[in-house]
């Protein structure tokens, strides 16, 4: 006689199998963890709103008050008792004062939040002046960009620290790159601190000032990607002639992450000392990493010291053995970099690094400088750009 096998079909459509179990497991998590994100954006939003709107109210009833010493501070102070008991932590003097900051440096906005990129925005005919290193380099822009709302991709402290960057070109640029680069707060406060929209101002004029504050930085060409000065504070090195370049070389991998962001949009990491040969010579690139917006390389060498010439002719050297040896044919042109503790106004004048538009040389600084150490080397670096302009319009 023969015995069938009796199977279980209700049992196997009970039981999914491990791996089924896990992909569905995963789809199920993306789900919650959308929904939450979602919902603590949400909120963020609405907070964003609810501070603005407070601000206002704020601004106005002091506006209306008695114009005497102490009302204002008294007014905030007896405002945050009250709050503080029915709503608890949240608005302390301190924080009833940032909302009013925050609706003066925007009031020109409309309490909504903008679901699209901060870079579509209208134009706006004021011109809100700042004090400070930028003042000199964006008097003569007579117009500015106005946005209606907020970004929904930026939160309320965010906002909070946009709130304290004094020009108005300046504060919108940071704006723009905080949602397309999705910076976090500290990132934010850091690209402020360090300065970054000055320093990318070295080889713009009155229009590329005004894209950058539209548009955020496109990167187009290889000067879009330099910038004068690199400030290497994270690294924690002091006195650059205490130690020799492999330190800061070795310092500068620790701190990768930190160098990636210094170097701007689009860099990876490829390599470090990496070898080439000509002849029976062999030479090594410090650091080596590659632009997906660009699609080239870009070499680095670090210098220790005063740039020089032979500095200038290693790297041209450099970048034409890696053209030939390791770029594809889809790369485009690759570019070289020197990193120097000290520029060298003469070489850079009347080396290749004047004409070329793949060899550069920027000064690097091992902390965040001040106002006027920016303007220095960014006047530095326009009258360089300037003497360029005009020499290659005589020869036209």
């Amino acid at each position: 006689m023969n015995k069938k096998k009796v199977t279980t079909k209700k049992s196997k459509a009970l039981v999914l199998p491990s791996k089924k179990t896990g992909v569905l497991f995963n789809r199920i998590v993306e789900i919650l963890d959308s929904a939450r994100i979602g919902v603590v954006r949400s909120v963020n939003n609405h907070m964003v709103i609810a501070y603005w709107l407070i601000g206002r109210e704020i601004v106005e009833a002091l506006q209306q008050g008695e114009d005497r010493a102490g009302y204002g501070k008294k007014t905030i102070e007896g405002l945050a008792e009250k709050l503080t008991q029915r709503y608890g932590k949240g608005f302390s003097t301190s924080n009833l004062w940032y909302f009013r900051q925050f609706y003066q440096v925007y009031s020109d906005r409309q309490p909504e939040i903008l679901h699209k990129a901060c870079g579509e925005l209208s134009v706006d005919e004021k011109l809100h002046k700042g004090r400070g290193v930028l003042d000199d380099m964006l008097k003569s822009v007579s117009k500015n960009v106005k946005p209606k709302g907020f970004s929904s991709m930026l939160s309320w402290s965010h906002y909070r620290a946009l709130s304290k960057v004094e020009n108005n070109n300046e504060r919108l640029f940071y704006e723009i790159e905080a949602e397309k680069e999705g910076w976090s707060v500290p990132v934010l406060e850091r690209q402020i601190h360090s300065f970054l929209f000055a320093r990318l101002l070295k080889s713009k004029n009155k229009t590329g000032v005004m894209k950058l504050a539209k548009e955020g930085n496109i990167v187009t060409s290889p000067v879009d990607v330099i910038k004068e000065p690199y400030v290497l504070d994270f690294l924690g090195l002091k006195d650059a002639e205490e130690f020799h370049e492999s330190k800061l070389e070795s310092s500068i991998i620790v701190h990768l992450q930190e160098f990636l962001l210094e170097l701007g949009k689009g860099f990876a990491f490829v390599a470090r000392q990496r070898r080439m040969q000509l002849g029976d010579e062999f030479f090594y690139i410090d650091l080596v990493f590659y632009n997906c917006i660009l699609k080239c390389y870009l070499l680095i060498d670090l210098k220790i010291g005063k740039l020089t010439h032979q500095d200038v002719g290693q790297m041209d050297s450099y970048v034409r053995m890696f053209d030939a040896e390791f770029a594809a044919k889809d790369d485009n042109p690759t570019i070289g970099l020197v990193l120097c503790s000290e520029k060298n106004e003469v070489i850079a004048k009347y080396s290749v690094l004047k004409e070329s538009k793949q060899i550069f040389a920027s000064k690097y600084m091992l902390y965040l400088p001040t106002e006027e150490e920016l303007k220095t080397e960014i006047k530095r670096e326009q009258k360089l750009i300037t003497e360029k302009k005009v020499k290659k319009g005589k020869k036209g």
